[in-house]
């Protein structure tokens, strides 16, 4: 009797676990998408993004993690194509069920990652994608963290005015929206500045041979040369302008490819004196900023620039939001975007609205300067890490 009745409490208690959900890893863990690219032309900003996630992972997950569980960023490459972010959006979302999107580099892949995750009403946070267009479509779901394309300059806008006071200016940009954004908004701040824009000429990304457009820009005799391009696309640029003896007053990156280490590996002597807007230093008055460099450093043994910091800054958003948040659910995760007040290695985080912009992220630009090989931050000269060098002789320099 006593038997029988014992397998049958044990039967009662197979049928009641049966029935009854099990604590499993994905319980216990917080699932976020991040979408960079891995592989393809822009994959070195992948890398340096997704090293600097995964770092403030760790340093999360080892200080208690969100609300005592883990964040688990689960990675996936959109190839810098718009067409495969968007799949990954989608597949991040009704696959891996994740609780909201991060990431977002190219300006084109961050639009399609957006429109994925306004339709299917999940949050993301964009860390990197740029261009204007990302925040003005009203997209109650979408945030970015980062400054838009159109404020890049703003930092530039000072020295232009009180140092070099250029007459003229031609402007080169990839056919990307990235490229054709940035480039507008650069003419408008020519306009403001009274710069006459002599050459505005867009050029397909990842060409081999740049010289018959740069003969274009030595033939119009530019004061000041503005450059919107990714990594190898800058460092061509650079060194066929070097092999011509295209000499400005000045070199201007409008960012993105002009801050990476491998930019100045790749051009070498032609990257030097060249500057470019930023929209970060290591050495700004920002809590933690110059550890979280001191820090990659050490762990991966490579230097990290305003790319990565916006990856770690995002992952530390990230975390912040999801614990404040009531629940998980896709809207108490939005309204807790909503509420972000707090500070991060690359600045205030508070998102609001301004210029036809939403949900938007607020922050002031900077200038840098390759000097002797190492990127330095030279305007405003407040904060500065070393004086810029202006003017320049570049035959010297080209030596």
């Amino acid at each position: 009797m006593r038997k029988g009745f014992t397998l049958l409490i044990l039967a009662g208690f197979a049928v009641v676990a049966a029935f009854s959900p099990m604590p499993t890893l994905a319980e216990e863990t917080l699932k976020v998408g991040i979408i960079l690219p891995s592989s393809g032309e822009k994959a070195k900003f992948g890398e340096i993004e997704k090293k600097s996630f995964e770092m403030a992972m760790e340093e999360i997950n080892g200080a208690g993690g969100v609300n005592g569980k883990k964040l688990a960023f689960i990675f996936e490459d959109d190839t810098g194509r718009p067409d495969v972010a968007r799949s990954a959006a989608e597949k991040l979302i009704t696959k891996d069920k994740v609780l909201m999107l991060g990431g977002g580099y190219g300006s084109s892949e961050t639009f399609a990652i957006s429109g994925v995750a306004q339709q299917s009403r999940i949050p993301f946070l964009v860390n990197t994608g740029s261009d204007d267009k990302i925040t003005t479509q009203k997209w109650e779901y979408i945030f970015r963290l980062n400054p838009p394309v159109s404020d890049y300059a703003r930092g530039l806008e000072t020295f232009l005015s009180e140092v070099v006071k250029p007459k003229t200016a031609a402007i080169l940009h990839e056919n990307t929206s990235f490229g054709a954004s940035g480039s507008k908004e650069f003419k408008q701040t020519c306009e403001r500045l009274g710069i006459k824009v002599i050459m505005s000429e867009g050029y397909q990304s990842g060409g081999v041979d740049f010289k018959p457009l740069l003969i274009k820009v030595k033939q119009a005799n530019p004061d000041l040369v503005y450059m919107i391009s990714y990594l190898m696309d800058a460092s061509m640029l650079m060194r066929q302008s070097m092999e011509l003896r295209l000499a400005p007053k000045l070199f201007i990156g409008g960012a993105a490819g002009f801050t990476l280490p491998e930019f100045q590996k790749n051009a070498g002597k032609a990257s030097d004196m060249v500057y470019s807007a930023t929209l970060w230093y290591q050495t700004l008055p920002y809590p933690g900023a110059k550890e979280y460099y001191d820090k990659f450093l050490q762990k991966y043994g490579m230097e990290t620039e305003y790319h990565g910091a916006e990856a770690y800054a995002a992952a530390y958003v990230i975390a912040d939001v999801l614990k404040r948040a009531k629940s998980t659910a896709p809207d108490d995760v939005k309204q807790a975007l909503l509420a972000t007040d707090m500070m991060t290695v690359f600045g205030p985080v508070k998102f609001t609205a301004y210029n036809k912009m939403t949900n938007q992220n607020k922050l002031p630009t900077y200038l840098v300067q390759w000097i002797d090989g190492k990127l330095e931050l030279v305007w405003p000269k407040e904060v500065a890490s070393k004086p810029y060098v202006y003017p320049i002789n570049w035959e010297k320099v080209w030596k």
